[in-house]
């Protein structure tokens, strides 16, 4: 009876993500599908991705830079869609924009004597807009969730981390179940000590 539970977790651990996956890319098709009204599945997926693609192209030109620049302005100005919008806009900067925040893996010691530390993403190197000196600001995505905290801490509990950040994302958000490539470089402090 263990040995067939045990097959089971097995193969729950194969079928799992391979649904889910498989889920999600049905709906989503469904949907960009429905939302255009194409009797075709995956047409509209596409479409939808070559349009994006062509917006990125056409948001390389100056003219089209101007003119998003002044959309940005009409959007910033509306009560609830300057909320909306600045949110979603910060968001997706901060993972694959140009102004990308979240590429500076960095070790926080959390207790005074060192030993419980946590991974996160250096965000802001000063906050003395804020009136905080020799702090900083750093990211703390959550595990299995698109959750985070931000924490102010002190610069000299912050260590860089010489690690691609991608790579310390996947590892956060799995749990710390996958892997990351080690460099030979030491941890960087930023702070003095």
């Amino acid at each position: 009876m263990s040995r067939l539970l045990n097959y089971f977790l097995r193969g729950l651990v194969v079928v799992g993500p391979v649904a889910l996956t498989v889920y999600v890319c049905v709906v989503t098709f469904r949907t960009i599908d429905s939302w255009l009204g194409l009797p075709i599945r995956g047409v509209g997926f596409v479409l939808a991705l070559v349009a994006i693609t062509v917006v990125g192209f056409l948001a390389s030109s100056f003219v089209t830079r101007s003119v998003i620049a002044a959309l940005d302005q009409v959007f910033e100005r509306l009560p609830f869609v300057r909320l909306l919008y600045t949110s979603a806009k910060d968001m997706l900067n901060a993972f694959v924009g140009e102004k990308r925040r979240f590429d500076k893996p960095v070790l926080v010691a959390v207790t005074a004597d060192r030993a419980v530390k946590v991974l996160a993403f250096l965000t802001s190197e000063s906050l003395l807009s804020l009136g905080i000196a020799d702090n900083v600001s750093v990211y703390m995505p959550q595990s299995y969730g698109l959750a985070g905290h931000i924490l102010v801490v002190p610069a000299d509990r912050v260590e860089r981390i010489d690690a691609d950040a991608a790579e310390v994302m996947a590892f956060i958000i799995s749990g710390g179940v996958t892997s990351v490539e080690r460099r030979n470089t030491p941890p960087m402090p930023l702070g003095p000590r």
